[in-house]
């Protein structure tokens, strides 16, 4: 979902790692928006529900300042999860980045709340990216520095959540000033054919599937999908399309050049790239269509 609702809840989570399946989340945040205005706020720390008190190693306590000793402090994890769901409740949430943040807590409502988390979500990094094209990495510090935002604790849970509200109203302003509506900024961005637009479904995110965290090019035309569909099965998987072949790229699917008159040697740009790269010792793989249709399984 990409919109501007007048009533929503802002999340942010700080984890131990980037992991859903084997790293725990030690603080959630959240801001409740009704009619544009801020009515109520939920901060809490977590204490992760593993033997021993090494919560955190010293990368996460430098990053965040949270520390062992403040988690040993915090209340169980379930109980916090469980306020946590009841705040949120139905509202559509935003959040920067806010895939990471979903994916965590659609595992974390799961094992604790025995229920997924299912609301609709903006993810305010789709409207910053398509704002500012020329920015790199499109973090949240990069939003902050570009709108003039505050962020008083970068990396903990409530000061993000605070910032990340305050920049989700800038961004929707600005999507007003340029294209003069919602409704055409969307458009535009289906025609753009972006892939970092491209946002997969938190219940199809398959951690077994070999795509899953991965970095994926297509060259060429498909038999079976046009690139978009393609995309956006990479993206339910819980995979991220690229346009280019880049040092991140895992893998690299090859379609029906045939149509193309303009490739020499019957190697597209992209694939000569990833053979280039791959005899420089990176970890790219490069498959044919039909492997790709393998990985993807029977349900597409």
């Amino acid at each position: 979902m990409i919109d501007c609702p007048n009533d929503y809840v802002v999340i942010d989570i700080e984890t131990t790692g980037l992991s859903p399946q084997y790293d725990s989340i030690i603080e959630v945040s959240a801001v409740k928006v009704v009619n544009n205005a801020v009515v109520d706020r939920f901060e809490s720390l977590l204490k992760p529900d593993i033997d021993g008190e090494q919560y955190v190693d010293a990368f996460i306590e430098s990053l965040t300042g949270i520390t062992n000793e403040m988690l040993a402090e915090a209340d169980n994890t379930k109980d916090v999860l469980q306020k946590y769901s009841d705040f949120i409740s139905d509202f559509t949430i935003v959040g920067h980045c806010v895939s990471f943040d979903i994916n965590f807590l659609y595992d974390n409502f799961n094992r604790y709340l025995d229920h997924p988390l299912t609301n609709d979500f903006v993810d305010t990094i789709r409207i910053y990216r398509r704002l500012a094209p020329q920015n790199e990495h499109h973090r949240l510090e990069e939003l902050c520095v570009d709108y003039k935002i505050e962020n008083k604790q970068v990396h903990r849970a409530y000061s993000d959540c605070e910032a990340t509200a305050v920049g989700y109203v800038k961004l929707c302003n600005a999507v007003k000033d340029k294209y003069g509506s919602f409704d055409e900024f969307i458009k535009s961005l289906k025609k753009s054919k972006n892939p970092k637009n491209i946002i997969g479904d938190p219940e199809k995110i398959d951690k077994n599937s070999p795509l899953y965290e991965k970095h994926c090019t297509i060259t060429g035309k498909l038999e079976r999908f046009k690139r978009a569909d393609a995309w956006q099965i990479i993206a339910d998987l819980g995979g991220i399309s690229d346009k280019s072949v880049t040092k991140e790229t895992n893998f690299l699917v090859l379609g029906n050049n045939d149509y193309c008159r303009l490739i020499k040697d019957g190697k597209s740009s992209k694939h000569k790239r990833a053979e280039q790269l791959k005899l420089d010792g990176q970890d790219i793989e490069i498959l044919p269509e039909t492997v790709f249709y393998d990985m993807i399984g029977d349900d597409y």
